[in-house]
C-alpha cells in the first residue's frame, strides 16, 4: 500500500501497522491547506500615507506573497497570494486596518481562485 514508506515506517514504529501509517499521510495529504490569488484595490486616502509600505510589512508578517503598488487614479492596487486562512487575514488588513495615517473607504476584491503554486516568492512594492 505505501511501500515507499515501508523503510521510514519500520525505523519510526516499529510496532504500528504500516496500514495506518499510509492512511494517516493520505489523511494529512488530503488536508493540505489550498492556496488561494486574489487581486484587490483599495479606495480612500491610501496614497501619500505609507500604505504600499505597511502593506509589504504586514504581508510578510502574515506570509503571503504578491505585490503592491499605486494607480494613477489615487488608488492602490496589488495581488496577495498564499494559503487560503493567510490570505482571508490579509484581505482583512487591506479592508480595516491600513496604515496609521490612510482612511480606508473600501476594498474591492476580484479573480478570487484556488491555484496549484505560488507566483511569486515573496511580497513586494511595484512602481
Amino acid at each position: 500500500m505505501c511501500p515507499l514508506l515501508l523503510a521510514a515506517a519500520t525505523v519510526a514504529a516499529p510496532r504500528t501497522p504500516l496500514r495506518l501509517l499510509c492512511a494517516g499521510l493520505a489523511a494529512a495529504m488530503s488536508t493540505a491547506r489550498p492556496l488561494k490569488s486574489v487581486d484587490y484595490e483599495v479606495f480612500g486616502r491610501v496614497q501619500g500615507v505609507c500604505f504600499r509600505m505597511y502593506t509589504e510589512d504586514e504581508a510578510r508578517k502574515i506570509g503571503v506573497v504578491g505585490w503592491v503598488k499605486n494607480t494613477s487614479k489615487g488608488s492602490v492596487t496589488g495581488q496577495v497570494q498564499g494559503p487560503e486562512e493567510k490570505v482571508n487575514s490579509m484581505k482583512s488588513w487591506l479592508s480595516k486596518v491600513g496604515s496609521p495615517s490612510s482612511r480606508i473607504d473600501r476594498t474591492n476584491f476580484s479573480n478570487e481562485k484556488t491555484i496549484s503554486k505560488l507566483d511569486y516568492t515573496n511580497f513586494s512594492i511595484r512602481y
